[in-house]
């Protein structure tokens, strides 16, 4: 989507999202109807399209052209950081809320496939946008949407009064979804998640569907669609890539950079050796959504230098004796490796990247994901091709 927001304004939005196939006949009204503008705070930070970053703050009190230009283009606004603890225009550590760009709001509502008369449970209320679209086309009385932030529910309540919608607004832990209103035909989640809930399949009637961003450990994340079935479990394909903030209770806990090495200099204990396979390789948004269905427990940072080059890191969370760090220097054929722990984790990033390479490198699309009791069960084309990869111990 290209152009100034301050003159596509709501209607070009539509025009575009139309264009692009995202919006669906039967959505347009809706949005047309409930406008971005009315619930998005007077203050955000605009992201860019592959959520990897937000511009600076602006305040439709100083600046209305730039704010109204922010509101129509194709991207997310970041409203809220660090759970409320960070106030003023500066951004702070982890955006922790925002209005989700339009292209994905409308995608994941065609997911969500909704008819008259379905009962909707949006999770993740935030600033009320999509539960805003949802009861315009439903009716009122067929959204509840579930918010865990007091401040954040309170002022999307307001939002969507003042465009005349009344969906049943409850302050939760969207976790636990909301079985007072169970039992529902659609879930839609508007954070990712690693974990899908096992309150949302048991809210969810037989042969209704779960729309929900889901991340690996390691990075990447995709849409799911699930199907829940008769017997509890829920299962479907991956629709589109995804850049959401993860659900409060699932964001994992990463231990300090120096927790690695206790206290020694690098390379510590590590054990040397050399690969063909570029950290570089590793670092797309599929590569690692590919490298996080099969590696558990381990997440990445990098450290960049100077010159140029950098040192990718990777750290098991749960055992600060597994790392690995993997050097990238321009013009090399081989690339210096340290592994150090129980685990070998370069040599499992690299296997899972070399089994995805060897597959055709396929897209997000090609995958799938079986939730049941025993937990969350990614596979390839068809669920009797789960990802099998070896692990180390």
């Amino acid at each position: 989507m290209t152009g100034s927001g301050a003159r596509t304004g709501r209607e070009g939005l539509v025009r575009a999202l139309v264009t692009d196939g995202t919006l669906t006949e039967d959505w347009v009204p809706a949005f047309r109807a409930v406008p971005r503008e009315a619930f998005v705070p007077d203050v955000v930070w605009p992201g860019t399209a592959s959520g990897a970053r937000q511009d600076p703050a602006v305040d439709r009190r100083t600046d209305p052209t730039a704010w109204r230009d922010a509101v129509y283009r194709d991207v997310p606004l970041t409203f809220q950081w660090d759970d409320g603890a960070h106030q003023g225009p500066s951004q702070g550590t982890v955006p922790s809320s925002s209005v989700s760009m339009p292209h994905m709001v409308a995608g994941m509502l065609a997911d969500l496939d909704v008819a008259d008369g379905m009962r909707v449970l949006d999770i993740g209320t935030g600033a009320g946008w999509n539960a805003g679209l949802l009861a315009w086309r439903l009716g009122d009385e067929h959204v509840v949407t579930v918010e865990v932030d007091p401040d954040l529910a309170q002022a999307a309540r307001q939002r969507l009064a003042a465009q005349g919608l009344h969906p049943h607004c409850v302050t939760g832990d969207g976790a636990a979804g909301h079985p007072g209103g169970a039992p529902y035909d659609r879930v839609i989640a508007t954070f990712s998640v690693t974990d899908v809930p096992a309150a949302w399949l048991e809210q969810t009637v037989p042969g209704g569907l779960i729309v929900v961003p889901w991340g690996t450990e390691y990075g990447g994340e995709a849409v799911a669609r699930l199907t829940v079935t008769p017997g509890g479990t829920a299962e479907g394909r991956f629709t589109r890539s995804s850049t959401f903030m993860r659900m409060c209770s699932q964001r994992g806990v990463r231990p300090p950079f120096d927790a690695y090495l206790h206290g020694r200099p690098w390379p510590a204990d590590g054990r040397r050796s050399t690969t063909t396979l570029s950290p570089a390789h590793t670092g797309g948004w599929i590569e690692q959504f590919v490298i996080g269905l099969q590696v558990p427990r381990v997440f990445w940072r990098s450290e960049r230098y100077d010159d140029g080059t950098y040192t990718l890191w990777l750290h098991d969370p749960t055992d600060t004796r597994c790392w690995a760090s993997a050097d990238w220097e321009p013009g090399r054929a081989r690339y210096d490796v340290v592994q150090a722990g129980p685990r070998s984790l370069w040599d499992e990033v690299e296997a899972a990247w070399r089994w995805w390479d060897a597959r055709g490198r396929p897209g997000f699309t090609r995958f799938g994901l079986t939730v049941d009791a025993t937990g969350q069960h990614p596979w390839l084309d068809t669920p009797d091709h789960p990802l099998d990869m070896p692990r180390s111990s």
